[in-house]
């Protein structure tokens, strides 16, 4: 299966796509250009909470695959995104509780895609990503699913430490992954649960981790002291799997 990269360029077809409303992940303006049409579609990414870039001219020449791009550049999801309560509602028809990955500041696609193939195989119902410091469902990301981006929804929430509140008031539980924290096999990681992965530079950040009711390390005999995000997501998704598969 192939997937077109949704890039739009010129200002009215980034204005009928908002207007259409199709999914845009990120708006690049050049900088310094006020004039009515732009500030048309400013006002309407704003209204969608889209990510406004501001660039100078040459980096708009440099993505631009048309030269027309007239001053704005806007990138589309190559999926529409899903609800949060969507997920939670896939997991109610499946009579299973929730199994959510929440994934804090995966920027590089490859990472997503792969994170996402890992959450449809281990029967997760979703995966919740942030607006902000996060790729999106670029065509890459769809490439490297490897058709899993066709079963597994993927949410989009503005603040994901409050996400997580609102998801512990419905019954569910945190854990996140860390070296600092509790060897995972110690854990009780059955129910209704969150699995939180972290980029490979930062970890989890302080305030999504507050939020976490558990913290697991993932066990390593190596010489170096990280595994890649998408390596870590799926062994700690397959511990809380073998958990599960003993619960039944």
């Amino acid at each position: 299966m192939r997937y077109e990269e949704l890039t739009i360029e010129g200002r009215n077809a980034v204005l009928e796509a908002f207007r259409s409303g199709k999914t845009i992940d990120k708006l690049f303006v050049l900088d310094g250009c006020q004039d009515g049409p732009v500030k048309s579609i400013v006002r309407e990414a704003k209204k969608h909470d889209t990510i406004i870039t501001y660039v100078a001219k040459e980096r708009l020449d440099q993505m631009s695959e048309t030269g027309h791009h007239q001053g704005v550049m806007a990138f589309a999801a190559a999926y529409e995104y899903a609800e949060v309560e969507d997920i939670l509602e896939a997991a109610r028809e499946k009579g299973e509780p929730p199994f959510l990955f929440l994934l804090d500041g995966i920027e590089d696609p490859h990472n997503l895609g792969a994170i996402i193939r890992t959450a449809n195989l281990a029967g997760a119902h979703g995966v919740i990503i942030p607006k902000r410091r996060a790729a999106g469902l670029t065509a890459t990301v769809a490439r490297t699913s490897a058709g899993a981006l066709n079963y597994t929804p993927v949410a989009k929430v503005t603040n994901l430490a409050s996400t997580i509140e609102e998801l512990k008031k419905q019954g569910m539980w945190f854990v996140c992954a860390d070296m600092g924290g509790e060897t995972m096999y110690r854990l009780n990681l059955t129910g209704p649960l969150g699995l939180v992965i972290g980029n490979e530079g930062e970890g989890v950040s302080r305030l999504v981790k507050e939020k976490c009711d558990m913290i697991a390390s993932i066990p390593m005999k190596g010489d170096i002291d990280s595994l890649n995000a998408s390596v870590a997501a799926g062994v700690l998704a397959y511990e809380i799997v073998r958990q599960r598969l003993g619960q039944k």
